[in-house]
């Protein structure tokens, strides 16, 4: 591997897991008003389209490098269990591990839910895209293509994933968001294509406003 592509891959691993991982919802205060909120989806959807030009512009790469392949009914069908497994994953947090720990995110939850049906639709969406590219996509295609180790680009990627959801929910949530943040990261190296990830990353979000 040439010096050049390996900044190129630093520069957008930057872009995608530092950049990404900001707190941008803090800095933003994003539950103010709709505008705030609004605002903080413009954000990551500005650092998606960065992305995706970044691959296309800079490294001269096709969006097939970073997992965008036309999906078989197999990776839907995967997409489907591993979404159904951490769904459940996440209730035994909620239910089990978070009331045996005398913690609750009810604050939180009450915050998220106060917001309009249209945001929460629109959040969903945004997160599947957006988390998948970043954290998924991008960096861990890039550090395998980097470092060749298949555990450095299943755990790179997860810690500023995990940190990065701690900020707007507090430090229990890190047990949420790693786990849920590992079983999409083991998705996508499984299956190796982002569609999929994106889909069962929206079907879990999804399934926890309907059951917020």
């Amino acid at each position: 591997m040439t010096s050049k592509r390996i900044i190129q891959i630093l520069v957008g691993l930057i872009l995608t897991i530092v950049v990404g991982s900001l707190p941008f919802p803090i800095w933003d205060n994003e539950f103010a008003d709709t505008a705030h909120l609004v605002g903080n989806e413009f954000i990551y959807w500005t650092l998606v389209a960065a992305t995706l030009a970044y691959v296309i512009g800079v490294e001269r790469k096709t969006l097939c490098s970073i997992g965008f392949r036309k999906p078989a009914l197999r990776d839907g069908l995967a997409a489907l269990a591993v979404a159904v497994a951490t769904v459940a994953g996440l209730a035994a947090i909620y239910f089990v591990l978070f009331p045996a720990l005398h913690v609750n995110e009810d604050q939180q939850i009450d915050k998220l839910m106060s917001t309009p049906a249209w945001w929460l639709a629109i959040s969903v969406v945004r997160a599947g895209v957006s988390e998948e590219v970043l954290f998924r996509g991008y960096a861990v295609e890039r550090l395998l293509e980097l470092s060749g180790s298949k555990w450095v680009a299943f755990i790179v990627p997860l810690v500023p994933f995990t940190l990065a959801h701690v900020g707007p929910w507090g430090w229990s949530h890190a047990i949420v968001a790693a786990f849920g943040g590992a079983m999409l990261a083991g998705l996508y190296l499984w299956r190796r294509n982002l569609w999929v990830s994106i889909f069962a990353h929206c079907l879990i979000d999804g399934i926890g406003v309907l059951a917020g």
